[in-house]
């Protein structure tokens, strides 16, 4: 059918409806991809890690580099600095000197790569590598988890005769490497450290859907670790979980028939609710509001798996600390800096003033997501030494 000269005018009315839906058709289908985006962001291991630092120039004989000034290149303390997609790793120190927007640092070490032809980089709390850097005895163990055989370290505490432990849970996209810098305060104070590996970090047996649960089926294999550890001569162990690390413990805590051995946590820049993180990082990214929401509906429900590729929902509300504080019942310490970036200190500071008769909180104001210990490594230390001498 063609139109001639005597068809009617199309009115104005009807040609901005047909706009108006297509736009809300557009506006709806942009927000869905969105939604899916932000819900996969979370629960899929990233396969590279941001380089978001501008590596500026390396001055061998001065024994400095130069970046652009970012909120973590500023920072005081030492810190890995990773660089070639991680194909190369070096350390720095203090700040040099801050013009211009450049900051220049001391060069520590460069462990492996040319950092010479790097042009970008990630600064990183994770600052040792391996448990042979410290010079003590360590080995290499298997702990035989649900999905197979996951690698860890065990390091042995001071005294031999010592049958306390503490379980080192690394965080989320790293690996067992980032809880490296509590090993020396623990093997001091009696413990012997087991550092373990979970499913889905590099390192331990993948699940079958590829996905992180943000603790809610990760504890599952820490709690094997549990198992190890009183099966190797433990009778009281402690947890230290970090960022994710500290959701998996807390879920172990509270869901595990071998959680009576544990006699408490540490927690360094913890998840304590999920609910209020992911809300938080979505804020910072500029996301809208009912994105945001629409984005933990995706993650909490099972018909979000078709846009997460989750095999089942992750169950928030069992996350949430805040919500669940009467359910903790083991002595805690708990460091976090308001300045995080990554991990609101809100719900940290809210579990704290709720169980102030179990829960030490140490605050930070400058130092980032888990970068306490590199930031103040005596003020880092020095509490977990005297909290663990009072328990």
């Amino acid at each position: 059918m063609t139109k001639n000269d005597t068809d009617p005018p199309v009115p104005a009315w009807v040609i901005a409806t047909i706009a108006l839906g297509s736009l809300a058709a557009l506006t709806a289908a942009a927000g869905a991809v969105l939604t899916a985006l932000v819900s996969r962001s979370v629960v899929v291991p990233p396969r590279q890690s941001t380089q978001d630092v501008d590596i500026l120039g390396v001055d061998t004989a001065a024994g400095t580099v130069s970046l652009r000034a970012t909120a973590d290149t500023l920072l005081p303390g030492r810190y890995s600095l990773w660089f070639d997609r991680d194909g190369g790793h070096a350390r720095v120190g203090e700040i040099v000197s801050v013009a211009e927007g450049v900051v220049t640092r001391a060069l520590l070490s460069i462990d492996f790569g040319d950092i010479e032809r790097a042009r970008t980089g990630r600064i990183s709390g994770w600052f040792f590598l391996h448990p042979r850097e410290f010079g003590f005895g360590f080995r290499d163990v298997v702990i035989d988890t649900p999905l197979g055989g996951a690698p860890a370290w065990l390091i042995p505490a001071e005294d031999p005769e010592s049958t306390r432990w503490v379980i080192q849970v690394h965080g989320r996209a790293v690996r067992r490497s980032e809880t490296l810098r509590a090993t020396r305060v623990f093997r001091e104070s009696g413990y012997t450290s087991l550092l373990v590996s979970y499913r889905n970090d590099g390192d331990a047996p993948r699940s079958p859907d590829g996905r992180f649960r943000l603790g809610d089926t990760e504890w599952e294999d820490v709690e094997r670790a549990l198992a190890y550890a009183v099966e190797h001569g433990a009778t009281s162990v402690v947890l230290m979980g970090w960022s994710m690390g500290g959701a998996t413990v807390l879920q172990l805590a509270t869901r595990s028939p071998l959680a009576g051995i544990v006699a408490g946590i540490v927690l360094d820049s913890p998840v304590i609710d999920w609910h209020e993180t992911l809300r938080y990082r979505s804020a910072q990214m500029r996301i809208p509001t009912p994105v945001q929401e629409a984005a933990l509906a995706t993650l909490s429900h099972g018909w979000g798996g078709i846009a997460t590729g989750l095999e089942a929902s992750v169950d928030l509300d069992r996350l949430d600390f805040v919500a669940r504080s009467g359910d903790l019942e083991k002595k805690t310490l708990l460091l976090h800096s308001d300045d995080d970036g990554y991990v609101s200190s809100v719900s940290s500071r809210a579990l704290a003033e709720m169980r102030p008769d179990i829960v030490t909180f140490v605050p930070f104001s400058v130092a980032r997501h888990t970068k306490l210990w590199n930031y103040d490594p005596e003020r880092w230390t020095d509490s977990i030494r005297s909290w663990l001498s009072a328990l």
